[in-house]
This record gives C-alpha cells, sequence and structure tokens, in this order.
C-alpha cells in the first residue's frame, strides 16, 4: 500500500492534524483534540489501528487529542521531540492554561532527536531540527513521497510564532533556512495550521524568508 495522507481540523485552533497510513501501519500526526469530524471516531468507525502518534512540537494545541487517542489506543506509541517532552504534561509549559483550555496528556514512548528516522509501513521519514517556535520543534520529511511535515515551523505564507515564551526567532529563520529550504523545490508542505505548500513557492513568496539565497544546501 503507498502511503496515504488524510487531513482532518482539529481542535479550538484549527490544528491541521494528519493521518498517515502505510501497509498496516497508522500514525496521526499532531492531534489537536475535538473538531467537527473526531479522528478518533473515525479511526474506530473504519476499524483503523492506530500504530503511532507522532508530535512535530509540544504545544497545547497540538497535543489536545492525545490523551483520549491513548485511552482508545493504548499501544500506540507517542513520539515527541526530545526538548519539548516537558511540554506534555504541563499546562503552563505547553501555553494551553494562557489560551484557557488547559491540557496534559501522557509522557512520551520515545524521544525523537534531529536527524533521528522514524518509519510508518514502508515509508522512511527523517527527523529536522525545525526548533525555534519551541525549544525542540521537529519537521518530518519523507523523500521518496516527497513530502515534509512542518508542524508551526513553516506556514503557507508565513513562519511560527516567536513571540511566545521559550521561542526564539533567529533560531527559527536559521533553521528553516538550513533544514527545509535546502529540500527539493517540488517537495510538498504540510503544516500545523492553514493551507499546503510547497518549498519553491514558500522560498519565492513567503515574506519573511525573502533574506534567503534562491538555492541552499544543508551545510551552506
Amino acid at each position: 500500500m503507498s502511503l496515504r495522507i488524510d487531513i482532518f481540523v482539529t481542535g479550538p485552533l484549527a490544528v491541521s492534524t494528519y493521518l498517515l497510513r502505510s501497509d498496516d501501519d497508522c500514525c496521526a500526526v499532531d492531534p489537536g483534540g475535538p473538531g467537527p469530524h473526531t479522528l478518533e471516531q473515525v479511526l474506530v468507525d473504519k476499524k483503523i489501528e492506530l500504530r503511532q502518534i507522532w508530535l512535530t512540537h509540544g504545544h497545547g494545541d497540538h497535543i489536545a487529542g492525545v490523551g483520549p487517542l491513548k485511552e482508545r489506543f493504548p499501544s500506540a506509541r507517542l513520539c515527541c521531540p526530545a526538548a519539548d517532552a516537558a511540554m506534555l504534561t504541563d499546562a503552563e509549559r505547553n501555553l494551553s492554561r494562557l489560551y484557557e483550555f488547559s491540557v496534559a496528556c501522557p509522557a512520551p514512548d520515545e524521544l525523537i532527536r534531529p536527524g533521528d528516522a522514524l518509519t510508518i509501513g514502508q515509508t522512511q521519514w527523517l527527523a529536522l531540527d525545525t526548533s525555534g517556535h519551541t525549544p525542540g520543534g521537529m519537521s518530518y520529511y519523507c523523500r521518496d513521497e516527497g513530502v515534509v511535515l512542518t508542524g508551526d515551523a513553516l506556514f503557507s505564507g508565513g513562519i511560527g510564532r516567536t513571540d511566545l515564551p521559550a521561542a526564539d526567532s533567529q533560531q527559527l529563520l536559521e533553521n528553516i533556512r538550513r533544514q527545509l529550504l535546502s529540500l527539493p523545490d517540488d517537495t510538498k508542505i504540510l503544516p500545523g495550521h492553514g493551507p499546503t505548500s510547497t518549498i519553491q513557492g514558500e522560498r519565492r513568496f513567503n515574506p519573511f524568508l525573502q533574506f534567503a539565497p534562491q538555492r541552499l544546501s544543508p551545510d551552506s
């Protein structure tokens, strides 16, 4: 089975949650909590067994659905960027208390670090350091499928907020430059909010990235 990607808009801050399926493996990325059609209910109705949950970062809007999914699918492996792990169980650190929907979820089963390799079925994914929006923010890139999950690092026409606690604008921009703009032009961007895009489109038109040369290598 080739990779199938379904998108759900979830939670009070309209997170783009991705359901990735390949062979008999199924992974939810950034489950953001209740929405018009809850991810949990779709999985139950279609008799799909959730095996993994990946988080791009630890903000409350991106982890609000983890608890219910882990209750329904306790064997699903929760993977979180190592530097954001403490945010999962602390509503102050994950900023959900700031937005008045306090969230805490189980501690991660696996800590992800830059350069780690993950798999969904036969597809291989590389963890890229796109920290700056949060201390451990991560993107997940699948070269064979030509897609990258960017969380709140890079959006269509925008980048992640850096006016929040523990954020760093220079760090975020440098990581976008090195880790994301170095990917092939036609790589599809699947962001944490809003419409999809491509690396070429963001390099050319994203107003936050116009400082960058047209083509960069990861070591530049």
